[in-house]
């Protein structure tokens, strides 16, 4: 039995209508799922600066331990990867580190996004970490721009600022037991003008925008670490 014209004009209109409810409620709840989607899965990073033997490595440990971040430090993975058997870079790398000079940017950025994929792909909430000894030059900061803007939130910088005397001593006392072929005064002193000269423009650069949150790191391991938890308890 066939339905009669009318009916079926009643019909496609309720059809219609409801089809209408439903996009008009999806277009409503998509926006903010993925406005949502984005800011979880996109990496908060926290840039952690200061000259060599300011303690960015000692804190950042703390910092993992209390608050969860992931700590990644450009010179680990660097070193890391010239230790890597059959690293094309191994090489290269360790000229660089040996006399003081900082890497190419664009092996260090592959290294830390390639690190920081890898812990989100293994635990999607751990998407908040500390880059430690990044940016160390405006070459630095132009190839982070040109290849993380939009997939990275810069979230501020964290400044430990030393004497650089104190900051030598302290690498020569870890140059005891690290192994680490760079503490010597002779490559220490050569740190120290590549980072006067190179880094600390950077966190100028990041001080004009308010995105600079210093720690005098001349004290000791508790003290500074009281002096970082003010900073982070206060940003959230």
């Amino acid at each position: 039995m066939s339905t009669p014209p009318n009916q079926r004009s009643q019909l496609a209109v309720w059809a219609w209508f409801m089809l209408y409810r439903l996009l008009s409620s999806f277009s409503r709840k998509a926006p903010s799922v993925l406005y949502r989607l984005p800011l979880v899965m996109k990496p908060q990073v926290v840039f952690v600066l200061g000259g060599p033997g300011a303690g960015k490595g000692t804190q950042c440990a703390r910092i993992v331990e209390k608050y969860g971040y992931t700590h990644l430090s450009a010179g680990d993975l660097l070193r890391a990867e010239r230790g890597r058997p059959g690293s094309e870079f191994g090489q290269l790398i360790e000229s660089y580190i040996k006399e003081g000079k900082i890497v190419p940017v664009e092996i260090t950025i592959n290294l830390l996004r390639k690190a920081m994929e890898e812990t989100m792909l293994k635990d999607k909430e751990k998407f908040r970490f500390l880059i430690d000894g990044f940016p160390r030059n405006e070459d630095n900061l132009q190839g982070w721009r040109a290849a993380m803007d939009g997939k990275a939130n810069v979230k501020f910088v964290l400044f430990f600022d030393c004497s650089n005397e104190v900051c030598i001593e302290r690498c020569l006392e870890r140059g005891k037991s690290s192994g680490r072929t760079d503490d010597n005064r002779e490559s220490l002193e050569k740190r120290i003008q590549t980072y006067l000269q190179s880094t600390k423009p950077i966190i100028d650069q990041y001080e004009t925008q308010g995105k600079v949150r210093r720690v005098d790191a001349s004290g000791s391991v508790e003290e500074v670490f009281v002096d970082v938890q003010k900073i982070l308890d206060k940003e959230g």
